[in-house]
């Protein structure tokens, strides 16, 4: 069984990252799925999107849970039935899931790849990264700060909340692995800590809500 990681975040909080390296058949083994998520899977079409599904119900095993503790809102957001916040992710051959007893979290996981210099203009202001001439630590550095917003998306669940307009994440050093941001939406302001790694060409990044 590939579990790649596991990180204590606090005594509440822990995160469980998988590495996808069974075949599909493998993967379904002894994988008891609700109706609803049965059908989900049916529907997925890439191999590699079932897989990862699959290898996020390892990970709630891991946890102590099984897909019939899991639900959805009308978002597409998780939850668990027994209160804990969990949030889920799935790239290419890695899949994570971070669960926490008291925090709103978020986590994300994403391929690093320079294509992300094209798409940065559409979700943080390029203008800031001027200073970095180096492709690779600017590729690097905005894999970040998307996995940061991809992870506060997945804790506020909002439809209309905007990347670039609406998600600010402050500027950071790669040395301290974290930062800050806030989502000002509508007027309501919230804070969040971010934490990040990386490994194999992935970044990982993960978010937790700041109590008021």
């Amino acid at each position: 069984m590939p579990l790649y990681k596991t990180i204590t975040v606090n005594s509440d909080t822990r995160i469980l990252i998988w590495k996808i390296e069974e075949a599909e058949a493998e993967l379904a083994k002894n994988i008891n799925l609700t109706e609803h998520c049965q059908t989900r899977l049916d529907s997925m079409k890439s191999e590699m999107h079932r897989k990862g599904f699959l290898s996020i119900r390892h990970l709630l095993a891991e946890a102590g849970y099984s897909d019939f503790d899991l639900f959805y809102d009308d978002s597409g957001k998780p939850h668990l039935k027994d209160g804990n916040f969990i949030s889920i992710t799935h790239s290419h051959n890695f899949s994570g899931i971070i669960i926490s007893k008291t925090d709103e979290v978020g986590i994300d996981i994403e391929m690093q790849r320079d294509k992300i210099l094209k798409i940065a203009h559409k979700f943080t202001p390029i203008e800031e990264y001027k200073t970095i001439a180096n492709s690779d630590a600017l590729t690097q550095k905005l894999t970040i700060v998307w996995g940061a917003k991809e992870s506060l998306y997945k804790i506020y669940a909002h439809t209309g909340l905007s990347f670039l307009y609406h998600i600010d994440v402050k500027d950071f050093s790669f040395e301290d692995e974290q930062t800050t941001a806030e989502i000002l939406y509508h007027g309501d302001s919230s804070m969040y800590t971010i934490h990040f790694l990386e490994f194999e060409c992935f970044t990982c990044v993960y978010a937790i809500k700041v109590k008021n």
